[in-house]
């Protein structure tokens, strides 16, 4: 079958408890969350701008929100309308296979780039402890042996933790944040599972070119633990723009982007569950 190669690797990595799972967008719209898309729509309309102007401007998101801090001071109304809309019942999140799995496969240390708490959410719903970690104080502070679930992007509980306009992503550059030395330790010692995300995100493609390249001055990088990033379906260019930085493309065998995730996962589950018997 597809990809029992990489499955192998990874179940391997989670038996040790070396392995990470970061989590992108497609994880929360598979439950019906807002996408990016309608972020931009709602900042446009609230700026009294046009849908289109971001289109027809070539304007990021990360500029919109930056001139909506501007104009209104700060993000509070902003992160006010993503908190009511950003979010889902525990019923919703039982009944999703995708969050079922992530819970079930018990990753150590979960990164997501998500705002919201319907990871954390499935973890309760579906009885798995874990600790959140936005801060320094929350790095210092969370308790062994549970899942941690680091809000890369920040969480709405803090809205200074967000990363969301253009000059957060700029500061983020640098890469030495608590949360950014924290996932180089953790990466360098790890196997590393991206889902969720799409290639068009230009801050996943550096972080990824980022520890492409640290490996690499290292003089050691024979020695990196694997990194897998999952796709439904991969371009020939992404496949080798992402392998020349050292990352395996996987691609999904469904009819959608949620059912070949569901499938890869659930394969990866059986996987892990078969060696932990044998």
């Amino acid at each position: 079958m597809p990809h029992d190669e990489q499955i192998l690797a990874i179940a391997s990595a989670l038996e040790r408890r070396q392995a990470i799972l970061f989590v992108g967008a497609g994880i929360s719209m598979s439950v019906g969350l807002p996408s990016w898309t309608c972020l931009i729509d709602h900042m446009l309309t609230d700026l009294g701008l046009p849908s289109s102007f971001a289109a027809a401007h070539g304007t990021t998101y990360q500029e919109i929100a930056e001139y909506y801090r501007l104009k209104h001071g700060s993000l509070s109304q902003l992160v006010e309308w993503m908190k009511c809309e950003w979010q889902i019942l525990p019923e919703q999140l039982r009944t999703s296979e995708l969050h079922r799995l992530i819970v079930e496969l018990d990753f150590p240390l979960v990164y997501t780039t998500n705002y919201d708490a319907n990871l954390e959410m499935s973890y309760e719903t579906f009885g798995r402890p874990f600790t959140r970690i936005t801060s320094a104080k929350d790095m210092a502070t969370a308790p062994v042996g549970k899942t941690q679930i680091v809000k890369y992007h920040g969480d709405f509980s803090d809205p200074d933790t967000l990363v969301l306009t253009e000059s957060d992503y700029f500061d983020r550059l640098s890469f030495d944040a608590p949360l950014d030395i924290k996932f180089r330790s953790d990466a360098f010692a790890s196997t590393l599972l991206f889902i969720g995300y799409s290639m068009s995100d230009l801050n996943i493609r550096f972080l990824l070119h980022h520890l492409w390249s640290t490996w690499r001055r290292t003089g050691l990088d024979r020695h990196r633990p694997p990194l897998f990033l999952f796709m439904h379906e991969p371009t020939e260019v992404q496949v080798h723009v992402l392998k020349r930085w050292g990352v395996t493309v996987l691609s999904g065998d469904g009819e959608s982007s949620g059912d070949s995730l569901s499938h890869f996962l659930e394969r990866l589950l059986q996987r892990r569950n078969a060696k932990a018997r044998s």
